[in-house]
């Protein structure tokens, strides 16, 4: 009788500790409310410096796209949809930069280095919004340089009629595309809390689920191609035929035209940049890299196109460039009177 009662204490401690750990990750299902973005222990040595040098970059990326929308705003000469174009482009620079300075400044500040799953899922709804816009937006300049030289005296008339839905389509087709995706990790439930980054990326939150991600990480594939093929397409077919018509009927007005590419193509490639470091630190283990080597290629994507287009298409028109220095210098006597 006792060798019986013992052999069923024993069975009943066996059957307990094979459960008892589901139900701790059940637990963990509704407890993980918050991330530790484990990447700022790093950074605490210097903090001060590095909140001074985020905060410095974010103000320059602030004060140069405003200052490009308000000179394509004041200058009736640059209501153009070229310049129109630009401007939006400016618009989802101060998107991008907004999604990710202001949580690392007070990320930075804080002691905990800690942020919540609702602040976390919003800025993993606004980084990736912002880049599949400036991807949209770049596309949509292709099609319109494709349409001022291939098609120079009609070209006013088709983009007149064209650009406000152009608008509209680069801006909500972004916006409801990744919604539909990002639904399926809003579902998700997560027990580990721990992300190796400055900011929140959908593809790391989803590898902190406990749950099977099979299903999500098809549909995240198969929604970055669907997306992309397209837009990828409008660009190469528009760079295809420009140089077609350069190439059999090269012409001053042409030229003049093909040098407006310049920035165009200077922002393709400094975009392209940023996507490729992007899917190369997701996708290897980075983690021998020097951490200042590790940063750098962890904003590189969110903050040197904010940056860099401004100054590439600032100096590289002469229509931007001369109304800017124009506008400076207004600014400098002002306050040399003052």
């Amino acid at each position: 009788m006792c060798t019986i009662s013992i052999d069923y204490v024993l069975f009943d401690i066996e059957i307990f500790l094979i459960i008892c750990p589901a139900f701790v990750r059940m637990d963990n299902f509704s407890e993980v409310t918050s991330f530790f973005m484990s990447d700022y222990n790093e950074l605490k040595e210097m903090k001060p410096v590095y909140f001074c040098m985020f905060l410095i970059i974010y103000i320059v990326i602030i004060a140069e796209n405003v200052a490009l929308i308000c000179v394509i705003y004041r200058e009736k000469s640059l209501h153009e949809p070229m310049y129109l174009l630009l401007c939006n482009l400016a618009v989802n620079a101060l998107y991008g930069s907004t999604a990710l300075l202001p949580a690392v400044l007070s990320i930075l500040l804080s002691h905990s280095y800690e942020i919540t799953l609702p602040l976390c899922q919003t800025q993993i709804y606004a980084v990736h919004t912002f880049g599949m816009t400036e991807f949209t937006i770049l596309a949509v300049m292709s099609y319109d340089r494709y349409v001022a030289i291939c098609y120079p005296l009609p070209y006013h008339a088709i983009m007149s009629q064209r650009l406000v839905k152009l608008i509209v389509f680069m801006w909500l087709y972004p916006l409801l595309a990744f919604l539909i995706v990002f639904s399926f990790t809003l579902d998700l439930r997560f027990c580990n809390r721990n992300i190796e980054k400055l900011y929140c990326f959908n593809y790391i939150l989803v590898k902190l689920a406990c749950t099977d991600t099979s299903a999500v990480n098809i549909v995240g594939l198969l929604s970055v191609g669907l997306y992309t093929l397209p837009l990828l397409v409008m660009i190469f077919y528009s760079y295809g035929h420009i140089l077609r018509i350069c190439a059999l009927s090269f012409s001053k007005s042409r030229f003049k035209a093909l040098k407006t590419c310049t920035p165009h193509l200077l922002a393709i490639i400094n975009y392209s940049i940023g996507c490729f470091l992007e899917i190369a630190q997701s996708r290897f283990n980075i983690s021998s890299m020097p951490h200042g080597l590790r940063l750098f290629l962890s904003i590189y994507f969110l903050i040197f196109p904010p940056i860099l287009n401004p100054a590439i298409y600032g100096l590289s028109i002469q229509r931007i460039r001369v109304l800017l220095f124009r506008l400076f210098s207004r600014k400098s006597r002002q306050v040399q009177f003052m």
